[in-house]
């Protein structure tokens, strides 16, 4: 008998015509041992959820499942808690078989070789660990490079800061790259000094761009990564990937393009999922597209429905901020929690180069780039945003004037950018030892990204790509020093306080002097 195991992605190529078989079957097995095959006294695991990308199966007391197919399927195992599958040497999870035999259609990046005919078992390895109610997860929004200098750029801005993180696993949400696929691998060998097993989500500039239509878009991102949705459990918390860009493919002799769309086959699927997940359960979704820009959005918050933890993230925008898709849901309809975690690549690896020669690359909307530390506990989560190459207490920029005379100070305006703060966030401020008192949430530029933009715009420095127009920022508090000063420097203090309770400060001087 022909079994696969699924420690490596094997090919198996026939010499005659390849037909394709009816149906999957195979076993999801204690690979006690870790050596990724089923050796003798190695049971199969009940209750463990397989998927074809549509139906969601369990397995039976043997262990042993059946899923139809077709001649374009991915068959891949959901990792329940408590367990977890292979790992490759960069940290990729493989916990799926692709069955193309035929193989992808020639594209200007490679797709899947010919597979050849479905083996009589389709076996899935999965070894015990323990895993704590309390952990963390890193996100990545839109790595993004263009070029293999970009490469450079995130590996040392981002990545060799992330290697050591109390994480059990990190999630990249798409825009891996940006439209360079043959980019993937390098990038992968960089994620794969972090140490960490690492989930990816496909993004618009993921994609096949010559491909016919959406389902030949992401020939390359199967062969490197596998299917582009599909779910896995850690701890108390149910994790689902998602893929919500369609490629529409040339249409009347223009170029394709890309719109913001889940679709009904994966809404299916998901709906098929969580069948599988109770209510109470925590889901935490990963895709690409913020959800104000995607189609079909109510159609994910209806499968959702009324489960009562549920959160979502995304990238895609270059910019960050906490998203109101509550549309026309009822209001009594849980609330569902949507956050754009900005990016590692911010504004595209733009903007003046520091002393290290790396790009500030600061987001439209004033924030650093950089990345996201989700803790979960239980049913419970937080987080902190990580600055790239800041400490972890830089969590807002103080924007004020560096001189101010005593006859503008009541007028003079601060400004505090208090990255991922939300609608629920508390911002004060106070000059000297003068009494706290808050600060307005007000939609607007940054000036402090307004500002940097500006200088490099008058420098015109020669292989300095300025940075993007300032965009209203969706964190930014305003007020106004609200008295006249003599004069003499003075310290502003700020603290900020989160949606989740945490507690931040800054400061910034400034002089009061007479012209």
């Amino acid at each position: 008998m022909r079994t696969l195991i699924m420690t490596l992605l094997l090919t198996f190529v026939c010499s005659g015509p390849v037909l394709a078989a009816e149906h999957a079957r195979g076993v999801v097995f204690d690979d006690r041992n870790h050596n990724g095959l089923r050796d003798d006294g190695e049971p199969g695991i009940a209750g463990v959820a397989v998927s074809n990308g549509e139906q969601v199966v369990l397995t039976d007391d043997d262990g042993r499942y059946e899923l139809s197919v077709d001649d374009d399927t991915i068959v891949f195992v959901c990792k329940p808690s408590g367990w977890m599958t292979p790992v490759s040497p960069l940290g990729l999870p493989r916990f799926y078989y692709v069955h193309k035999p035929a193989g992808s259609p020639k594209l200007r990046f490679a797709g899947v070789a010919p597979t050849g005919e479905l083996p009589d078992s389709v076996d899935f390895a999965l070894y015990q660990r323990e895993e704590p109610r309390a952990f963390h997860m890193v996100a990545f929004g839109d790595s993004q490079p263009a070029s293999i200098q970009d490469v450079h750029y995130y590996m040392n801005d981002i990545v060799a800061e992330v290697a050591g993180v109390d994480a059990k696993f990190g999630v990249s949400l798409g825009d891996l790259v940006g439209n360079n696929l043959a980019l993937f691998e390098p990038l992968n060998e960089v994620n794969g000094t972090i140490g960490l097993p690492w989930y990816y989500v496909i993004g618009n500039h993921d994609l096949n761009f010559d491909a016919a239509d959406d389902a030949r878009s992401d020939e390359t991102f199967e062969r490197v990564y596998g299917p582009t949705y599909y779910s896995f459990d850690y701890a108390d918390v149910h994790f689902v990937v998602l893929d919500n860009v369609h490629w529409t493919g040339p249409r009347d002799g223009e170029r394709g393009r890309y719109v913001g769309l889940f679709g009904a086959r994966q809404l299916a699927w998901m709906e098929n999922d969580l069948k599988h997940v109770p209510r109470e359960k925590l889901v935490v979704c990963m895709f690409h597209i913020p959800l104000a820009s995607v189609d079909d959005r109510d159609a994910f918050l209806d499968v959702l429905g009324d489960r009562p933890r549920q959160l979502s993230l995304a990238a895609h925008w270059h910019r960050q901020g906490h998203v109101d898709v509550s549309g026309g849901r009822s209001a009594s309809s849980p609330a569902h929690h949507h956050f754009v975690v900005g990016t590692t690549s911010g504004s595209w690896w733009r903007g003046a180069p520091d002393e290290y020669g790396l790009p500030h690359t600061q987001m439209s909307d004033g924030t650093p780039n950089g990345w996201l530390l989700v803790r979960f506990d239980g049913d419970e989560y937080s987080w902190r945003y990580k600055a790239a190459r800041r400490p972890w207490d830089f969590q807002m920029s103080v924007f004020a004037p560096d001189v101010v005379s005593p006859e503008h100070c009541a007028e003079t305006q601060v400004f505090v950018n208090f990255f991922a703060g939300s609608d629920r966030a508390r911002v004060e401020m106070r000059i000297g030892d003068r009494p706290w008192r808050p600060l307005e949430k007000v939609a607007a530029p940054d000036p402090f990204y307004v500002a940097t933009r500006e200088r490099e715009q008058k420098a015109a420095t020669p292989g300095v790509r300025v940075s993007p127009e300032p965009r209203d920022s969706t964190h930014l508090w305003r007020a106004k020093l609200g008295e006249s000063l003599t004069p003499g420097a003075y310290a502003i203090e700020v603290r900020a306080t989160d949606m989740f309770g945490q507690t931040y400060t800054a400061r910034r001087v400034m002089r009061v002097a007479r012209d």
